[in-house]
């Protein structure tokens, strides 16, 4: 009698095993199926073209469709990128053939939520990784992790590739991420998902793209609503006008000796560009740092200002937030005060005042860090965001805010604290989960979990929630003295 069980069992056993397979855009796809309760995985799935040889520095073209089933079973490559010390797995492991987007899915059967994740790194560094393998991806969504031209190659302006292109360059890495995400409305049924009920989300970069994506006409029918982690469409600083952009390009030339010919800039080798890239210099900037996270007006991709395509723009539920203290001032102390002149205008004297930058250093906030630590805070994350916020609201925006004041250790929050406690499930306060809002949210557009406390909706007085120690806590005037004197998203 087991025998013949077991020999009724195993066909079914088999089968239940069997790789999923899917048919994508470019051919068929195979990828992993785990046990029972693990949502089936897919890796490296190309939604775009190589952006090799000719086609380097130029708007991703269609994907390249293969013969056969195509494995989407490992880790691929990042995009190519210089190493910072904290990215140098994703470096070592960098190629310019990188146009690649993850799928993690309970099932492919199904209409379900689909969040689709933008990793940070000012731009210029990090990956996709094992986004689509973390603890988000088992409640029932549809996760999506995607990857984009980085750096010089992603952001980079010039003459000559302006020229080939009605007048616009630079902004290839935002191209690339709307390419993905048309790609995903193209293809994400056939994982289970709803290409009606799309989330994209971010931190740092990541959010920043996230707000620009937001302004951006061409992505406005990509995705429903939309999470901004640490990072607002202009990162606290000014636009970039095309004409100044253009001049990086020239400076490009002059390392490369490339005489403005854009046929010789895609013939040098990406060690060469990438060396290139650590020695371009923004005039605007104190710290060459945020060279790619200071935005590019180009023309294409972004024809005016993020503030006036926002409030031309539909409007869709936003959660937007920062840390409580993020991290130090670009450039370091020796051009605080020049930062804090750029970034408070008119208003650099009573900002001066309110830090007291003239009286010796305070003892560090328990919280908020040292004097230098609370005005990069301030000028780069708090500040930017309730102007965004304010922004977004005014205009009929469903908008609500937060402030993250949490670490692992207990310790003081820091930039990227807040990413374990979406993606890993980190519980917070009394067994509360900054996930389950995010879920919420994903699922009708509002932050609002059964049986948890209430997140009221941004409004005048700056309504916003605490996540920390206590649980999810509702305040107002959330760094109203010193952003009302900054007007920077």
């Amino acid at each position: 009698m087991k025998r013949h069980l077991a020999l009724f069992l195993a066909p079914l056993l088999l089968a239940a095993a069997a790789p999923p397979q899917v048919a994508v855009t470019g051919g068929v796809i195979e990828g992993i199926a785990g046990a029972s309760d693990d949502p089936l995985l897919f890796r490296g799935i190309p939604f775009a073209a190589a952006p090799v040889g000719a086609l380097r520095w130029r708007a991703p073209q269609p994907v390249t469709p293969w013969r056969g089933v195509r494995m989407a079973t490992t880790r691929v490559p990042a995009c190519l990128q210089n190493d910072y010390g904290w990215n140098r797995s994703d470096h070592v492991a960098g190629s310019e053939d990188c146009l690649t987007l993850d799928v993690a899915t309970p099932g492919l059967a199904g209409h379900r939520p689909v969040m689709v994740w933008i990793h940070g790194g000012s731009n210029r560094a990090g990956s996709a990784g094992d986004t689509v393998k973390a603890a988000l991806a088992l409640r029932g969504i549809v996760l999506v992790a995607i990857q984009y031209r980085l750096g010089i190659f992603g952001f980079l302006s010039h003459r000559a590739l302006s020229a080939e292109a009605d007048g616009a360059s630079g902004n290839y890495g935002l191209m690339d991420q709307i390419v993905a995400l048309r790609w995903v409305q193209d293809n994400i049924a056939r994982f289970g998902g709803d290409p009606a009920n799309v989330t994209i989300f971010g931190e740092s970069a990541g959010a920043q793209d996230v707000g620009l994506l937001l302004a951006a006409p061409t992505a406005r029918r990509l995705f429903a609503r939309a999470i901004l982690q640490s990072g607002t469409p202009n990162f606290g600083l000014p636009t970039r006008p095309l004409d100044r952009a253009l001049r990086i390009g020239d400076q490009l030339d002059a390392l490369l000796g490339s005489g403005g010919n854009a046929g010789l800039l895609r013939g040098a080798s990406s060690a060469a560009v990438l060396a290139a890239d650590l020695r371009l210099h923004d005039e605007r900037l104190e710290s060459d740092d945020f060279l790619w996270l200071r935005p590019t007006i180009d023309g294409a991709v972004l024809p005016d200002d993020p503030r006036s395509l926002l409030r031309q723009g539909p409007a869709r539920p936003v959660i937007i937030g920062s840390n409580r203290a993020e991290f130090g001032l670009p450039g370091g102390r020796a051009h605080r005060d020049a930062n804090v002149d750029a970034a408070f205008g008119a208003h650099a004297g009573k900002a001066r005042a309110f830090y007291r930058l003239d009286d010796p250093d305070p003892t560090p906030d328990p919280r908020l860090g040292d004097r230098d630590l609370r005005i990069a805070t301030d000028i780069l994350f708090r500040c930017p965001s309730g102007r965004l916020a304010d922004l977004l609201a005014e205009s009929g925006w469903p908008v609500w805010r937060y402030e993250f004041d949490l670490a692992p250790d207990g310790g003081r929050s820091f930039h990227g604290a807040d990413i374990d406690y979406v993606m890993a499930d980190q519980p917070i306060g009394l067994a509360l989960s900054m996930q389950d809002y995010w879920l919420a949210f994903a699922y009708s557009g509002v932050p609002a979990p059964a049986d948890k406390p209430a997140w009221p909706r941004y409004a005048p007085g700056r309504r916003h929630v605490t996540f920390d120690a206590r649980g999810v806590t509702p305040e107002t005037s959330l760094a109203a003295i010193p952003c009302d004197w900054m007007d920077r998203i």
